[in-house]
């Protein structure tokens, strides 16, 4: 029987000082909720990891392995299959690039690892992770998806790739032409796996696991598994080790509102969220690519920092948007569910939903943009009468109670103590203005009608650096904000 907790023999590492030299980022002292704390108490050195991936690990920020670190990592690394259930936000991809990145042997010039996740952000984000923890390894990674030029990706894989990131349809064009050898690939990663087994993706997986050797192994990572995956488990999975850490289905430190209030009132709403909150970054949601634009034009008019994404825009405007909002030059991103799945941005502590979604997987998905690995979030969710028996709805299949949002929201449930300048809050030039206008005033119903009274948004404002000044709004340019640079190349 596999032991996934506890204490597992150590490497020969008796001497630590390699620990001295290693260049640790500055240390997160921002409180956590057990859903990444409530570990068996096993360290990263208990796991048999080689010393270089134990170097990007630390140096990557890394102290202790979260619960689905802890339980998957050992497993993994007796190459069983596995299928894992853990929230969104708690670690889940160090939980399969660590293991697929162990397994790598430098003397084989072939592609060892394929990781597969559902969208083209999520690629480069996942990519990212892979050689950041694997830095000092001196393994090549690469990373593929559609929108792009296949010549740039030939080119780079008539050179040496151990690990290889991508997108499916990319990945089959890739496998499919010859350029892309899987033969010999051992390890095969689903992250979003219920995604990756939707309708839209579940043939081109069948197709692409045929180019894999039989003697695979097989990880499926998400935080939702519907029916799908149990076919896709009896099919292609062989005695698979399932780990299954939802106890509750969403995040401990993500607090959720909902305010009730008419479409028209809407950008009125969003423009009192922004002057009373301290948002650090937020993510603001959509249900249309046409309303994350028409929405995001709204916001730079009321003189607020604004970026915008939707799966209609050109990649290369997808990658500046989303690197640039990553590194922190705008404050504030509309968007449509392109960004719910696995978009991990640390800085990101509230997200609204301007439009409320439809079922409960995408709820889900969305509100765990923030709170992420523990922290603190806040999720606010702005509800029309024709939203609210999608709101009673959702609230029953997730088991959680979004409650209608107080006169007065406490900093402290989504503002991490750090205190210091950084925490002060800045403002839009007609910030001052604004604060004088009423607050909307959403009639109080029952719950059968969207229950609750709700009418206005308190706290504070913004952390981010970057000014919000209306001189220094972002201009757009085919979908998304002009730079000053040309957008970085991924491999």
């Amino acid at each position: 029987m596999l032991k996934t907790g506890g204490s597992i023999n150590r490497p020969a590492l008796t001497n630590d000082s390699w620990k001295a030299g290693l260049q640790r980022p500055k240390k997160d002292n921002r409180p956590q909720t057990e859903d990444v704390t409530a570990t068996k108490g096993t360290e990263f050195e208990d796991m048999s990891l080689k010393r270089e991936l134990l170097m990007g690990i630390f140096e990557a920020g890394f102290e202790k392995p979260s619960p689905i670190q802890e339980e998957a990592i050992p497993v993994a690394l007796a190459k069983r299959d596995i299928l894992a259930r853990a929230k969104n936000g708690t670690g889940k991809t160090a939980a399969f690039v660590i293991p697929s990145l162990q397994q790598v042997d430098l003397s084989k010039n072939k592609i060892q690892a394929l990781l597969l996740v559902p969208t083209r952000e999520l690629a480069l984000q996942t990519s990212q992770v892979c050689k950041i923890l694997g830095k000092h390894m001196g393994l090549q990674v690469m990373v593929t998806t559609g929108g792009t030029t296949l010549k740039d990706d030939i080119l780079r894989l008539s050179e040496t790739v151990h690990v290889l990131v991508g997108t499916p349809g990319r990945i089959l064009d890739l496998a499919g032409k010859g350029v892309a050898d899987l033969s010999e690939c051992p390890v095969f990663v689903m992250d979003e796996a219920d995604k990756l087994l939707s309708p839209e993706f579940a043939p081109v997986m069948e197709q692409l696991l045929s180019f894999l050797p039989d003697d695979r192994q097989v990880m499926l990572f998400s935080a939702t598994f519907p029916m799908i995956v149990k076919d896709f488990k009896e099919k292609h999975m062989k005695s698979p080790y399932e780990i299954n850490l939802m106890d509750e289905l969403t995040l401990r430190g993500v607090t959720q509102y909902y305010a009730y209030v008419e479409e028209r009132q809407k950008v009125h709403c969003l423009n009192t969220l922004f002057s009373k909150l301290q948002i650090n970054q937020s993510i603001i949601f959509c249900n249309s690519t046409n309303r994350v634009e028409l929405l995001a034009k709204k916001v730079t008019e009321l003189g607020y920092s604004c970026f915008y994404s939707h799966a209609k825009m050109l990649q290369s405007h997808r990658n500046r948007v989303f690197h640039d909002f990553r590194n922190g030059v705008c404050r504030n991103l509309v968007c449509s569910d392109l960004l719910t799945r696995g978009i991990d941005i640390q800085a990101v502590n509230v997200v609204i939903n301007f439009d409320f979604p439809k079922n409960s997987e995408t709820y889900l998905h969305r509100i765990g943009r923030s709170g992420r690995f523990g922290h603190l979030g806040l999720a606010i969710n702005l509800v029309t009468y024709e939203d609210r028996f999608n709101l009673y709805k959702i609230e029953q299949e997730l088991g959680t109670e979004i409650q209608p949002i107080p006169q007065s929201i406490d900093r402290g449930l989504y503002v991490a103590p750090s205190g210091g300048e950084e925490s002060q809050v800045q403002r839009a030039p007609q910030q001052q203005q604004l604060q004088q206008q009423p607050h909307p005033q959403p009639a109080p119903q029952q719950r059968q009608q969207a229950q609750g009274a709700s009418s206005h948004r308190n706290g504070h404002q913004q952390q981010v650096p970057q000014q919000q000044q209306q001189q220094q709004l972002p201009q757009y340019q085919n979908g998304a904000p002009a730079a000053q640079y040309r957008a970085p190349v991924y491999r």
